[in-house]
């Protein structure tokens, strides 16, 4: 197993606030200036979208449960960028980045939030249920766990069939301490399926801290009583990101076996949009905000440093996301309401017998 960002001895609690202040850097020297600017203007976006995704829920124009991406930009960009086309995706329910790098439209996306008709999943899914054949973004799935079995039916569909693809099943921390995600890796091991588990490791599995609710902390070594090899990045480096996860997926690829991958990062505000953290002291919070812990800021500095990004370039590139982003408001806003006729329309693939289409305020019993 290989460890990026390794802490030295200590206990599980002081390992964790050394592997915070650690900054691993793959550094920008090699990479083509265009290439670097087009990850900077996706990073932007991804922490723009979900600025106003904030506000839109303020507002009382997105209903329901909203949790953002704020603070994951890198690794966001970073896993998305280490993926075919054709390779497939699940992810739990942060998952508004994730359908936008996998190549969903951010109107429709912004769309979905609002419950509108021109929604990805027709206004019916909302912030936590992302879905799209086409991009094989197949869900962010709202039961924490929930998405592992079927990421492993995937995989497993792809070795049936013989195919090149690869399956990416993305998950917070705290997914690392449920019956699916042991279940599931004893299956991917066991049947050597060609899918890579991302660990989302912001340190914080809702309310309680990975080293408080983790008797094994490092969580890319949790796949060890499966055999499956794991490797830990810093999630703020959308270079080390790619590169990582990109060896990790094409070894899936080649050597059909699954892996395991811990990216960490920090959330920069509460668990969902409503949560006010107050179980984090205000050293966390500010730690967790910090330019130094950003990764939009971390990448910008990286570039503006090496010549890559000056001025000119950033306000533009700034203007242009600012644009777009409000385009995908504006799109939301104007998408009509999905007709209450078609409540019934997704409840089943297919036709089923006897199925009720009763609505709530419907007597049980016609007359």
């Amino acid at each position: 197993m290989a460890d990026t960002a390794k802490p030295k001895g200590g206990s599980a609690k002081a390992s964790g606030a050394r592997r915070r202040t650690r900054k691993e850097t793959s550094g920008v020297s090699n990479e083509k200036p265009e290439l670097l600017l087009d990850y900077y203007r996706r990073m932007l976006f991804v922490r723009r979208f979900e600025e106003r995704t904030s506000q839109a829920y303020t507002q009382a124009r997105i209903g329901g449960y909203c949790h953002l991406n704020l603070g994951e930009e890198a690794t966001v960009v970073g896993l998305m960028s280490a993926l075919r086309e054709t390779d497939y995706l699940y992810t739990n329910y942060r998952d508004h980045g994730y359908a936008i790098e996998k190549g969903m439209d951010p109107k429709r996306v912004m769309a979905e939030l609002y419950g509108r008709q021109d929604g990805v999943a027709r206004g019916w899914g909302g912030s936590m249920h992302m879905y799209d054949t086409e991009t094989r973004m197949l869900g962010g799935y709202g039961i924490v766990g929930g998405q592992l079995p079927l990421a492993a039916g995937a995989a497993l569909a792809v070795s049936y069939r013989g195919g090149e693809d690869v399956v990416m099943c993305q998950m917070g921390d705290g997914t690392t301490n449920v019956g699916a995600w042991h279940e599931t890796l004893n299956i991917a091991k066991l049947w050597n399926l060609p899918i890579v588990f991302v660990v989302i490791n912001n340190f914080t599995g809702m309310g309680t801290s990975v080293e408080e609710s983790s008797a094994e902390p490092d969580l890319y070594k949790r796949g060890s009583a499966f055999r499956i090899e794991g490797e830990r990045v810093d999630g703020r480096d959308v270079l080390a990101v790619r590169d990582t996860a990109a060896r990790l997926v094409e070894r899936a690829r080649k050597e059909q076996t699954p892996f395991i991958l811990e990216a960490w990062s920090y959330r920069m505000k509460g668990h969902s949009v409503v949560d006010p953290a107050k179980y984090r002291t205000q050293e966390e919070k500010d730690e967790a905000r910090s330019k130094e812990n950003d990764p939009v800021v971390i990448f910008e500095n990286e570039l503006t440093k090496a010549g890559v990004l000056d001025e000119k370039t950033r306000d533009e590139i700034a203007a242009s996301v600012k644009e777009r982003v409000a385009e995908a408001a504006d799109f939301a806003e104007n998408s009509p309401h999905p007709d209450v006729a078609s409540l019934f329309e997704y409840t089943y693939a297919t036709p089923v017998p006897n199925e009720s289409r009763r609505m709530p305020a419907d007597p049980v019993f016609a007359d």
